[in-house]
C-alpha cells in the first residue's frame, strides 16, 4: 500500500460562515484504491498559494511512501530545506496530509483511528461551543450585547453543553499586544456576569482573548474576570513569548490556555516547561497532525496539563480532534461548531448529543465526506481564513469583535 494520488478541495461554508472563510480539504488515494481525508488548517497565505505548498510537500516527501511511515514522513517535512524547526505553513500542509494517512490506515485495517493510537480511553468526549447569535438576534449587535450572550449561553446549556466560550475583549490587531480599553474591560465583565447569571453552575465559562494584550494588560483583565470563575483565560498575550505568558498565569487564579497558533512539540514544550499554560489547545490541521499531538499530550501529562483541541475549521479536522481525544487520559474537552454545513459535509456521521461526542466506531476517522457538496461550494473570495485588523485599539469609542471571519456579504 503506497500513497499515489492527491486532490485538494478548497470549500467555503455559506453564510454566516462560522468556522472561517474556507476549509482546505485533502483527499489521498493509495495505489490499491483506499481514500483518506484530511484538513489543512493553514491561513498565513492565500488558499491557491497553499495548494502549491501542499502539492510540493506531498510530491517531495510523501508520494510513493507507505502511509504507515508517519514518523519518517514527519521528519522529512520537519527537516525540509535544512530547517528542523517549526514552519507554520509547511506544517499546516503536512498536518492535513498526515490526518488523511491515519484515515487510510484505519480503513485498511477496518478500525477507527483511535484504536490505532492506543485504544479507547474515553467513552465520550465533552464538547464546548462558542456563543453564536440565535435566529432572532441582530448579528451586528450580538458581539457587544451581554443580554444576547446570556440568551445564547442559556440555549447552549439547554442543548446539553457544559461549557461555552466567548471573547468580547477585542480587537485583534496586527500591532501586537496592547492595553485593554476600560470600555473593553467593562464589557468583558458585563458579559461574564450575564452569562454566569444565565447558566449558574451548569456550565463553565471559557474566556477567549487570542493574544491581544500586553502582559500587564492581560493581568488587569484577568483580575476583573476572576469573580466569575472562568475555566480558562485563552492566549492572553501573543503566543511567541512563553515567559511573559507565564507571568500572566502566575498572577491570576484563572487557568491559562494556549496553542491554536503553535505547531509541533518544539513549540508546545516551552509552554509546559515555563508554566505558561495549564491547558493546551492544538489545531490538529496545523500543529503537526495526530501523531505529533499524541506526543504533546504525553508531555502534557508529565506537567499535569490537559488538552482541549481547537476548532475554527471544518468537520474533518474535528474528526481528527475526536480521534486524539478518545485515546488520551488528559483530555479536557473538544471545541465544536454545529452548523448545517458542518453536519452535511460529513453526512451527519459524528454528532454532539447532550453536550458530549460519542467516538465513532466506523473505520478511519469515522466520517463520510460529501465530496460533491464540498466541490459545489468553492471559495472565490480574496481574504484569508482569519485576519487581524490594522487599526489600533480604540480607547475613545470602544471596540467590537465581530465573530472571526464570517462569509463575505
Amino acid at each position: 500500500m503506497l500513497l499515489k494520488d492527491l486532490d485538494i478541495i478548497v470549500t467555503a461554508p455559506p453564510a454566516p460562515g462560522w468556522g472561517g472563510r474556507y476549509w482546505i480539504l485533502v483527499k489521498l488515494t493509495t495505489d490499491d484504491g483506499i481514500v483518506g481525508w484530511g484538513e489543512c488548517y493553514a491561513s498565513s497565505i492565500a488558499p491557491e498559494a497553499m495548494r502549491s505548498v501542499i502539492e510540493d510537500v506531498f510530491a517531495r516527501h510523501m508520494a510513493g511512501e507507505n502511509p504507515e511511515n508517519i514518523e519518517l514522513m514527519f521528519r522529512r517535512v520537519y527537516s525540509s530545506g535544512f530547517t528542523q524547526r517549526p514552519d507554520l505553513t509547511v506544517m499546516g500542509a503536512f498536518s492535513g496530509l498526515e490526518i488523511a494517512c491515519w484515515d487510510i490506515l484505519g480503513k485498511a485495517r477496518n478500525r477507527p483511528v483511535w484504536a490505532l493510537l492506543g485504544g479507547r480511553m474515553n467513552d465520550r468526549i465533552r464538547a464546548y461551543t462558542y456563543l453564536y447569535p440565535l435566529a432572532h438576534h441582530d448579528v451586528a449587535a450580538f458581539w457587544t450585547s451581554p443580554e444576547m450572550a446570556a440568551e445564547s449561553a442559556a440555549d447552549a446549556v439547554a442543548r446539553g453543553y457544559t461549557a461555552v466560550k466567548f471573547d468580547p475583549a477585542g480587537p485583534y490587531t496586527l500591532r501586537g499586544g496592547h492595553m485593554p480599553a476600560m470600555s473593553d474591560i467593562k464589557l468583558s465583565v458585563a458579559v461574564c456576569k450575564a452569562v454566569r447569571g444565565a447558566v449558574g453552575d451548569k456550565a463553565d465559562l471559557l474566556f477567549g482573548t487570542h493574544g491581544q494584550f500586553t502582559t500587564g494588560g492581560a493581568i488587569r483583565l484577568a483580575k476583573a474576570l476572576e469573580p466569575y470563575t472562568p475555566l480558562w483565560f485563552e492566549e492572553p498575550i501573543p503566543p511567541d513569548n512563553v515567559n511573559e505568558m507565564a507571568k500572566v498565569a502566575n498572577a491570576t487564579s484563572i487557568p491559562v490556555s494556549t496553542g491554536e497558533r503553535l505547531c509541533t512539540k518544539a513549540e508546545f514544550a516551552p509552554v509546559l516547561r515555563s508554566g505558561a499554560a495549564a491547558i493546551l489547545q492544538p489545531a490538529l490541521g496545523r500543529a503537526g497532525g495526530i501523531w505529533e499531538m499524541k506526543k504533546v499530550a504525553a508531555m502534557a501529562e508529565v506537567y499535569n496539563a490537559q488538552m482541549a483541541p481547537h476548532l475554527y475549521a471544518g468537520p474533518v479536522e474535528w474528526a481528527a480532534n475526536i480521534a486524539l481525544a478518545t485515546s488520551i487520559p488528559n483530555i479536557l474537552m473538544c471545541e465544536t461548531i454545529e452548523t448545517p454545513f458542518h453536519d452535511q459535509l460529513i453526512k451527519g456521521s459524528i454528532q454532539v448529543e447532550d453536550g458530549f461526542i460519542t467516538p465513532p466506531e466506523a473505520a478511519g476517522l469515522g466520517i463520510e465526506v460529501d465530496e460533491d457538496l464540498a466541490r459545489a461550494n468553492p471559495f472565490t473570495g480574496t481574504g484569508l481564513h482569519l485576519e487581524m485588523q490594522e487599526a489600533p485599539c480604540d480607547y475613545a469609542n470602544g471596540n467590537a469583535f465581530t465573530g472571526g471571519a464570517p462569509a463575505s456579504e
